[in-house]
């Protein structure tokens, strides 16, 4: 795991999670390899699995998670066209480096 992602896991046990199970609304602002490991750790995705996922930039993802913080629903808030168009420029940024 790397730096990133253990200081994470810190941050989302001691002081995320408890306000959520205290049935807080919590708004975390994240970007680049703190972003993803956030979303893998909320979604139990592996390693392999986040590299499949194209997060836009700058459009707010909203999550709803069960008692249990079990994620049950997740959408992005925004035009739907205009994020398609932001997800499929972050899938071609790798594309067009190489």
């Amino acid at each position: 795991m790397s730096d990133d992602t253990m200081q994470l896991v810190i941050i989302i046990e001691e002081f995320i999670r408890p306000q959520m199970l205290a049935g807080k609304r919590v708004l975390i602002a994240a970007h680049g390899n703190s972003l993803r490991s956030l979303v893998m750790k909320l979604e139990g995705l592996t390693p392999e699995q986040i590299l499949k996922v194209n997060i836009p930039t700058g459009v707010p993802l909203v999550y709803t998670f069960d008692r249990n913080l079990n994620v049950l629903d997740k959408h992005y808030i925004g035009d739907a066209d205009a994020i398609a168009a932001k997800i499929d420029a972050v899938a071609n940024q790798g594309k067009a480096r190489g």
